[in-house]
This record gives C-alpha cells, structure tokens and sequence, in this order.
C-alpha cells in the first residue's frame, strides 16, 4: 500500500493506492468519447407493465438535467422517471430509464442534442438506483508518462485483477465542488441553514472568479436576493434553492425540498460514502489485509448472504474469500441500531461519534427527505480483469464493475495523479 499525496483524495478518505509502482499520469475524459460507460440491465420481460422501459444514450450530460429535459418534451412531471445508475457527464453512457404510463411511440417526440432514446420494454416495477447487473467501461487515458509506460500499465493491471481499495470515487462527492458529503453531514444534523450555505456558498478555487465571488457573498451575507443577482443562469438548484428564500425568508428546510428528491437523498448518502472511505482507510491504517479475514470482520456473499468472522470459522472464511466466493466488508451506519462485532464496526462507531451524529439523526434525515437510510455492507476490496492497450502516450483500459463500484477508482490506480485530472 501507499499513501496518496494528494490533498483532495486525503480529504475524502480515499488514503491509499493498492500498490507502491509508480503511476502513468495522464489525463482522463479530454473527450467525453474518451470515457465510454454501458450500463448492463437486469431482464425486462413484462409487455403489460405501466412503466416503459428505455435505452438512454447522452453524450456529455448530466443526468438529473437530461432527465428533467426528456420530462418537458414527453410532457409529463420529471418524478415519473427513474433510473438504476447515475452516469459521469463527462462521458458517452448508455443507460436504461423507466418512464411511468407513456406509450412507446412518445419516445419519438424527445429531440435532444447528443440524447438518443429508444423503447426497449415495459416492467410493472419502476427501476431503482442499483437494479443493474453492472456496467462495461472503455476508458482512454491520454499523454500518459512515457517512460516504461508498458511495464507500469501491466504492474496496475495486475494489482487491479488481485484486488484494490474499493473507494467511492470522486465523483460521489462532487467533481469541480466536492460538497455532497458536507452538506449531507449538515441534513444529519438538523442544520439546514448550514446545509443551504454550504451547497450554495462554499466555493471551491477550481470555479470562476465570478461564481466563487457569488459563493462567498452568500455564505457572509445569507443574502439569497443577491445570490439570485450573483448566480450564473446555468447553476439552476442554487437559483432555485435562492429563489426559494426570497420568497420565504429563512425557510432553509423548503429550500433544500426544492432539489429533486433523488439528489437530496443523495446528499445524505454522500456522508455515508465519506463514513465507508474513512473507515477502509483506517483499516489499511492498522496493517489489515483486503483480503484476509480477521476475528469480527463481516463478508458479503456474491448471492447477498452475510456473515461473521469467529474464530471458529476463520479458516474456512478466509478460503471462501480465496475463491471468490465472498469479500470482506463493512457496515455503513443508517437509521437501524447495529451490533458491534468486531475492530472495524468499532472504528465505524469512533468515526460516528468523532462525527457527532447516531442512527437517531438518520432516522431524522430519513423523514425530512422521503427516503430510507437503513445502513448497508459495502466489500472493501474490488477487482476486475481490465484489458489494457498502449498506443504511443495514450492508455486504453476495458474493464466490467458490479453496481456502485467507481471506474475512476480502478483508474487511479493506474494513474497515481491529481484527481483533478480524472474529472
């Protein structure tokens, strides 16, 4: 293992790389052609189901944006369509989208630029964030280091077939403004002014002077009409969060229910992403393995079995872990009280306490914004058989991940750089 040095990745617990060979550099996404996502659904085979089921393909678009654009072209309230994965913007992905009572044919009224759209299906079940078999990756990694470029792209490939920290990526946070996880912590705690600062005004140096004058003028004033001045048209929760305050001076709770309710649960989930990262670091902290089980420790089955490390069982643990046939994981605190069972739930419970928040601000969050925060395991390592191509500078990885697992976190790997380059 080795640390990182790079501030931002140290900020969000992601501490380590796998392995100590030294990384290729480069740059990820100089085109979105350059980061290629296919997202593989689960079987659709209901014909009398109420929700439609489509193939989404964007090139360079949020999600949330194209959802809501899709929306006003069908004519229907964005809240009637769903998804199992969030895509990168900065990408070419294809996905599937459930759509809730509309024929086939409407699909042919959505003219986007750089969206195409097709009806696959229907399903009497509306699809939910994770209800994927995974997804397929095509990455280019551009001007890489060119010195031994060959010998350090095998020694990543191997470290990633054997296994590497299974961090939430950069992404999960926020990419130009990492934020979610601060402003989840803020939803945690009951603070929803904070909450409405931070996402509004916590300005980030990698934006324009013009926005990060606009940030910190909210955040010394809570001046909402200004902000509203202040903003760039294009920042459209931030206006509508603002707009909400200056219709209804100090009501920062309406103002965060103004976000679509996806991204608000997303934002209290982004602390519990920030919990698991933490976590996993401390572990690498204390000398423990990915891959080898101790006393305490929980494993995740590939069929969604769970079970305890005893020293009982050890042994045989630690063959299924060989085999595959399970990983080691951790539990992500939610609203359900957990017993305690070993050093890493320990350290779960340090970090919640360091944090100052229990299952009773969950359950909290969990009413204020409609959305369940029950706690989860997350394996702690991930693996995959990437095909690596070198072309001159440039790296060409093709790899497959389960859902929720971070390409950006199989190609830090390999790159070892700022994360701001993989954005």
């Amino acid at each position: 293992m080795m640390l990182s040095p790079h501030p931002l990745e140290q900020e969000l617990g992601m501490r380590y790389y796998a392995s100590v060979a030294p990384g290729i550099g480069g740059r990820l996404r100089s085109s979105p052609a350059d980061f290629v996502v296919e997202e593989l659904p689960l079987p659709i085979s209901d014909p009398d189901g109420p929700y439609l089921i489509c193939r989404l393909t964007k090139t360079n678009w949020e999600l949330q944006r194209a959802v809501k654009e899709i929306a006003k072209q069908l004519g229907i309230s964005h809240r009637r369509i769903a998804w199992a994965g969030t895509k990168d913007k900065n990408a070419v992905t294809t996905q599937f989208i459930s759509i809730y009572d509309v024929p086939p044919e409407a699909v042919g009224q959505v003219h986007l630029g750089d969206i195409s759209l097709e009806a696959v299906g229907r399903s009497q079940h509306s699809l939910a964030l994770g209800s994927l078999a995974g997804n397929r990756f095509d990455i280019v990694i551009r001007n890489c280091i060119a010195e031994d470029l060959s010998a350090r792209v095998q020694a990543a490939t191997a470290v990633a077939s054997a296994g590497i920290p299974n961090y939430y990526g950069l992404q999960r946070f926020g990419v130009v403004r990492p934020v979610t996880h601060l402003v989840g912590e803020r939803i945690l705690k009951g603070d929803y002014e904070g909450a409405v600062v931070t996402y509004i005004g916590r300005a980030f140096p990698r934006e324009s002077e013009e926005v990060e004058r606009a940030r910190t003028r909210f955040a010394e004033t809570r001046d909402a009409r200004a902000a509203l001045a202040d903003l760039p048209i294009q920042m459209t929760y931030e206006r509508a969060m603002a707009n909400h305050l200056v219709a209804n001076p100090g009501d920062y709770a309406g103002a965060l229910r103004v976000l679509p309710p996806k991204l608000l649960s997303l934002l209290v989930s982004a602390f519990q992403s920030y919990l698991f990262n933490c976590a996993l670091s401390s572990r690498i902290d204390a000398g423990m393995s990915l891959s080898e089980p101790e006393i305490g420790d929980r494993l995740l089955f590939s069929n969604g079995r769970e079970d305890i490390v005893s020293a009982r069982n050890r042994q045989a643990a630690l063959l299924q872990v060989r085999r595959g046939r399970c990983r080691i994981a951790l539990f992500i605190p939610g609203s359900e009280p957990v017993a305690s069972h070993g050093p890493m739930d320990e350290r779960m419970e340090e970090l919640m306490q360091e944090s100052g928040i229990d299952a009773g601000d969950f359950e909290r969050a969990s009413r204020f914004v409609e959305t369940k925060f029950a706690g989860a395991l997350r394996a702690i390592s991930l693996s995959t058989d990437v095909e690596a191509d070198v072309s001159g500078a440039d790296v060409r990885l093709k790899f497959t991940l389960p859902p929720g697992h971070y390409a950006t976190t199989v190609c830090r790997e390999y790159m070892k750089a700022d994360p701001y380059v993989m954005i």
